[in-house]
């Protein structure tokens, strides 16, 4: 009976790596492969490596704030448990998925952890004010760094790394020699190549940070019920996220991919640096951390810091002018023009477009990041409650 619920929660922990390699791999490697720069097999390549990396070095102390701290008592980790805990997971990321919104896998994995918690008296509330401190905390830090860098450095960054594609491939096959070599095509720039460089690194980044946030949220209830040792469980996880990067994923990158328009390349490296480097130092000190809050007040903050360009902080401060924030905001100081001091701008100097965010969206997004969460917690709970069979 073991051997079976075993595989069971094996299969169940399979099945939320895989949808979360498909969930990851777009953010981090779709702006690489919209510039062509490289192909969904070698993103999701990537995408496996990395994880993997950030999985395997940082990722155990998530696993163990999951699988250990968040409850006074591990025992309270019942294999039966911890594929409730699995199931309920997956079920609540799917209800986001089937919305179209992209949910916390953190905060869906704590809420599902933190249910079982409360319905065995377990919770160790020291360790779950601490994740909520810093889930409230990591998002405005990113908002307000964002906002500096937009207000004061975007201009001299977008100089610097803003490109426009060449027709034609990136790189050729120099067939001269006896060994065939990758070289730039002719019609590629050394600014275009260092561009796309960027994006790649940058994709390599945020796959390690996911790695070091996100494998918890598949392996930790097996981990804490001691139905799986650290390492094993880990590769298991890496494995079946990496399944997701070469199947599902095909679709995010597809979308993220034809999407990025939205958001220029500068501001994209701008907000998945800030992210990427915010969901790392959270998975250091082992907080599991949800990148798509921390990234959506990233690029508030950027856009924002933008558009009260034509303002000094004081008036600001006032209110005496209020810009939208507007596509128009990051696509502005493009290579070449002329940027006129802070304060000494007016908002015709930025091009006007539509918002970056619609409210319509705004609100199913940031209504469906809450209640994703909540029907994990509230699932959880109540099962581990009333349910007499996963004995809590």
């Amino acid at each position: 009976m073991v051997t079976v619920l075993l595989f069971v929660g094996v299969f169940v922990a399979i099945f939320v790596g895989y949808n979360i390699g498909g969930a990851t791999t777009g953010p981090a490697f779709g702006p690489a492969v919209g510039a062509n720069a490289l192909s969904k097999s070698s993103a999701g390549a990537l995408m496996t490596v990395f994880f993997f990396v950030g999985a395997w070095t940082i990722g155990r102390r998530v696993v163990d704030t999951l699988g250990r701290d968040l409850v006074a008592d591990p025992g309270i980790f019942t294999l039966e448990a911890s594929i409730g805990v699995l199931f309920f997971i997956g079920l609540a990321l799917f209800v986001g998925n089937f919305f179209g919104v992209p949910a916390s896998t953190s905060m869906t994995a704590v809420g599902a952890i933190a249910g079982l918690a409360l319905a065995g008296g377990e919770l160790n509330l020291a360790v779950m004010g601490e994740i909520a401190i810093w889930w409230i905390v990591a998002p405005f830090i990113g908002f307000w760094v964002s906002l500096i860098i937009g207000r004061y450095f975007y201009a001299f960054l977008n100089r610097r790394v803003a490109m426009v594609r060449s027709e034609g491939p990136l790189i050729e096959l120099d067939r001269s020699g006896l060994v065939p070599l990758p070289v730039p095509s002719q019609t590629t720039t050394r600014r275009e190549l260092g561009g796309v460089a960027t994006v790649i690194v940058i994709g390599c980044v945020m796959a390690f940070s996911s790695g070091t946030s996100n494998i918890a949220n598949a392996i930790a209830p097996l981990v804490g019920s001691g139905a799986l040792e650290m390492n094993p469980a880990i590769i298991i996880g890496c494995l079946a996220v990496g399944i997701g990067t070469f199947t599902i994923a095909r679709r995010t990158l597809e979308t993220m991919g034809n999407d990025l328009t939205e958001l220029p390349l500068t501001a994209a490296i701008v907000v998945a640096t800030v992210s990427a480097t915010l969901v790392t130092f959270l998975s250091f000190i082992g907080i599991p951390a949800s990148f798509v809050i921390i990234a959506t007040m990233s690029i508030i903050g950027l856009g924002w810091g933008r558009a009260t360009r034509p303002i000094t902080v004081s008036e600001a401060v006032r209110g005496d002018e209020r810009t939208p924030v507007s596509v128009g905001a990051l696509t502005a100081d493009e290579e070449g023009e002329s940027i006129p001091p802070i304060g000494e701008e007016t908002p015709a100097d930025i091009p006007s477009a539509a918002d970056l965010f619609d409210p319509a969206t705004t609100a199913r997004v940031v209504l469906m990041q809450n209640v994703v969460p909540v029907i994990a917690t509230g699932g959880a709970y109540l099962t581990f409650r009333f349910v007499p069979v996963f004995g809590i």
